[in-house]
């Protein structure tokens, strides 16, 4: 395929857009994939976006998100439903963002159970996935981990490099247990290209957005389309071509700037940033 054919919206860079308006930008824009978020999903109907994302001939490149494994609970009830909505919705892959310490909610409120104890949060999220792991592949659903840039560490990952979510998923197979690149997450690694080509074939995603200098106050929307950040694309796309990943390629842009903008021109612009600086590193076939 060529790098325009692998171009998926992420739902969230239009947050603004219902999922039947963005399958139809999808289709305006001649962009063949989207990733969902299960929150748009369930407003619109789970069998009502099967029906309108194959109708409008789209593959679905992930559904976010699962995860939040370091809960009491593991949060097993609710990853087992997103696993079942993946599946219904032939998504490439479930996305887990697994979670950060336990009792502490996403943008850092501190509830019940919270707990200073990263070791054992990250011992939680091994044990959820043994639990998940094979409801996943009964279901033909792939588990995708996403390590979080450290900044979330807290609240959001306790998976900060690529290579702490590979060491987790080494005990699964490739097609049940992959890993996202996410260049706004791992863009300061200094071991990412490394870990890139150890990764080869647990790639399941690869997203990408650029990281804005200054951050807002708000860091969760620190996101930029590409070119308006520090991140070099060049060098990551390039690995993980390299490293053998010929799926799709999501734009994924929390940003409130963004989201109160135009949908279509954000688009448009998504579509020339995208030629400008991921995709001259996509190879075709």
């Amino acid at each position: 395929m060529t790098a325009i054919e692998r171009l998926s919206l992420n739902q969230w860079t239009t947050r603004r857009w219902s999922v039947r308006e963005a399958v139809d930008g999808c289709v305006r824009h001649e962009i063949p994939a989207i990733g969902l978020w299960r929150e748009a999903v369930a407003e619109h109907g789970l069998a009502e976006t099967a029906t309108l994302v194959t109708d409008a001939g789209l593959r679905v490149s992930s559904l976010c998100r699962g995860g939040f494994l370091t809960g009491p609970d593991r949060g097993l009830d609710d990853n087992r439903a997103a696993i079942d909505e993946a599946a219904a919705l032939g998504a490439a892959c479930l996305v887990l963002v697994v979670g950060g310490l336990p009792g502490m909610a996403p943008g850092g409120a501190r509830g019940p159970g919270f707990s200073r104890d990263l070791a054992d949060a990250r011992a939680r999220v091994a044990d959820a996935l043994t639990a998940l792991v094979p409801y996943a592949a009964e279901r033909g659903v792939r588990l995708a981990l996403e390590p979080l840039h450290p900044m979330y560490c807290a609240d959001r990952a306790v998976l900060s490099t690529l290579a702490q979510a590979l060491d987790l998923a080494e005990p699964y197979p490739t097609a049940q247990v992959g890993v996202v690149v996410d260049t706004f997450h791992l863009w300061w690694d200094p071991e990412v290209l490394t870990q890139i080509e150890r990764a080869g074939d647990r790639i399941a995603s690869y997203q990408v957005s650029d990281f804005l200098v200054p951050l807002p106050a708000d860091t969760l929307l620190g996101r930029g389309m590409m070119g308006d950040g520090v991140i070099d694309f060049h060098s990551l796309t390039a690995g993980v071509e390299a490293a053998g990943y010929r799926g799709d390629i999501e734009v994924e842009i929390f940003n409130a700037d963004i989201w109160t903008a135009d949908p279509d021109h954000v688009l448009s612009t998504m579509k020339r940033r995208f030629a400008r600086y991921v995709s001259g590193c996509v190879e075709s076939g």
